[in-house]
C-alpha cells in the first residue's frame, strides 16, 4: 500500500508501472511506517526534469536535426576558425559564429539545464570531416551549450575516448574500455556530460538515461525512509578520493543526485580497499531502489554516428547496455566525452562536491587534448622544456 500523497500526473505516471512490477525489490511503506522526509526536501518535484521514457515517443522533443543551412554554417565556421590560426581548444561562440544555428543551440542549452535535462544534435556526417575538423565542430557546437570544459582525470585529459581496450586485463575490466553493460550512475564532476559518437558498435551500446527527479518522486511517495538514507552524509565513497557524503542534495531549490556503484561497492577494475567501511544493508537497499526505478522509467536512445549527446549530470542518470563490435572501424564503438559547465546557467554545487568540480574546472593544472585514444601513462614529448 502506498503512502498517501497528492500526486501530479507526472508522478502518477511514474509510479504506476513501478509499483505494479513484481520484480520491484521493496514494498511501499504505509502511512504509519513512513517517516518524514529530510528537512527542506519537498514532497514532490514538479518540474520538466521529472519524466519517464514514455514521454518521449516523439524524437523531435529532444533531437535537434541539423538542416542543410545549419551544416553550411558549421562548415563555414570551421573554415573561418582555422583561418585564425588558433589552437582548437580556444573555440567559443565569438570565434565559431553560427548566425541561425546558434539560436537553436542556445535553446537546447536551456532545455538541458532547466527543461528535460538532455538533448541530441544529429546530422553531422562523420565521413564528411577529418578527425580534426569533426572535433572542432563538436567543440564549437558545444560551446553554445556550456563554455567551460573540465579535466576528466589526474593526467589532465580533456577529451576522453571511450573505446574497447583489451590490451591488459585491467583495461578490459574498466567500464570505460569494456563492452559490458554498466549500471546507472553520474560522473563525479561536471554539470553537463557531453559526448560525440564517432562510430557505433555492430550491435547494442544504446544510450540509456533516467530522471533523478522521477526517482525522487517515486521514493518520496512510497519510501521516504530511503530518501532519508540517501540524504545522510555517511555514504563512504572511495573514488576519486575517500569521502563520506550524501548521494542526494536539495541545493538552491534543486534536487541533485551524484553517485556511482563502483565508488561505493567497488568492481573488478577498482576493488574496494578492505580497510574502508562497507555499505549498510539500508544503503544497499537504497542503491537497488534507484536502479529499479531508473530501469522502470528509463529512456533509450538509439545513437547514430555523428550524434552529439548532452545530459544534465546533476539531474539525469545514465548507463550503457552491453555491445558487440564489428570487424571494421565503422562498426567499433568510439565515443569522445567531455565534462562541461556554463557560467550563465551552472547550478549551485553542494559543498561536498566542490573539490571535484574545482579540480575539473579551475585553471590550475595541465590540460591534454588527444584527438585519438592514447596508451595508458602516455605523456607527449616536448621539443622545448617549457
Amino acid at each position: 500500500m502506498m503512502s498517501s500523497v497528492n500526486s501530479g500526473p507526472v508522478l502518477a505516471a511514474a509510479i504506476a508501472p513501478i509499483i505494479g512490477n513484481n520484480d520491484f525489490p521493496f514494498a511501499a511503506a504505509t502511512n504509519a511506517e513512513a517517516p518524514a522526509l529530510p528537512s527542506g526536501f519537498p514532497s514532490e518535484l514538479r518540474s520538466k526534469l521529472a519524466w519517464t521514457g514514455s514521454d518521449f515517443a516523439d524524437e523531435s522533443k529532444y533531437i535537434l536535426c541539423l538542416t542543410d543551412t545549419d551544416l553550411a554554417e558549421v562548415k563555414q565556421a570551421i573554415a573561418e576558425y582555422k583561418s585564425l590560426d588558433q589552437d582548437g581548444y580556444l573555440v567559443e561562440p565569438n570565434t565559431f559564429q553560427l548566425p541561425t544555428l546558434g539560436l537553436k543551440l542556445k535553446a537546447l542549452g536551456q532545455d538541458v539545464h532547466f527543461g528535460n535535462g538532455f538533448g541530441v544534435i544529429r546530422g553531422l556526417d562523420r565521413a564528411a570531416f577529418s578527425v580534426e575538423d569533426l572535433t572542432l565542430a563538436y567543440m564549437g557546437l558545444q560551446s553554445y551549450i556550456a563554455e567551460q570544459r573540465g579535466r576528466q582525470d589526474k593526467r589532465g585529459n580533456m577529451l576522453v575516448h571511450i573505446v574497447v581496450d583489451d590490451s591488459t586485463k585491467q583495461a578490459a575490466e574498466h567500464h570505460r574500455h569494456s563492452n559490458k553493460s554498466i549500471t546507472f550512475h553520474n560522473e563525479e564532476a561536471g554539470d553537463i556530460v557531453s559526448w560525440l559518437t564517432r562510430s557505433t558498435a555492430a550491435t547494442g551500446g544504446k544510450c540509456i538515461i533516467a530522471s533523478a527527479h522521477t526517482i525522487y518522486n517515486v521514493l518520496a511517495a512510497t519510501r521516504p525512509d530511503i530518501i532519508r538514507t540517501l540524504a545522510r552524509s555517511d555514504w563512504p565513497f572511495s573514488m576519486p578520493r575517500f569521502q563520506c557524503r550524501p548521494v542526494i542534495f536539495h541545493e538552491d531549490s534543486k534536487l541533485i543526485m551524484n553517485f556511482g556503484r563502483a565508488a561505493l561497492l567497488g568492481n573488478q577494475a577498482h576493488p574496494r580497499p578492505q580497510h574502508l567501511p562497507s555499505l549498510t544493508a539500508r544503503q544497499v537497499e537504497a542503491l537497488d531502489a534507484i536502479e529499479a526505478i531508473a530501469k522502470a522509467s528509463q529512456m533509450e536512445i538509439q545513437t547514430q554516428a555523428g550524434d552529439i549527446h548532452f545530459i544534465n549530470n546533476l539531474a539525469v542518470l545514465h548507463r550503457r547496455e552491453g555491445f558487440v563490435n564489428g570487424e571494421d572501424a565503422s562498426t567499433q564503438r568510439h565515443l569522445v566525452r567531455m565534462r562541461l559547465r556554463s557560467t550563465e546557467h551552472g547550478w549551485t554545487i553542494p559543498k561536498e562536491l566542490t573539490q571535484e568540480w574545482d579540480e575539473a574546472f579551475k585553471n590550475k593544472g595541465i590540460k591534454r587534448w588527444h584527438l585519438e585514444p592514447m596508451p595508458a601513462y602516455y605523456f607527449p614529448l616536448r621539443s622545448q622544456p617549457n
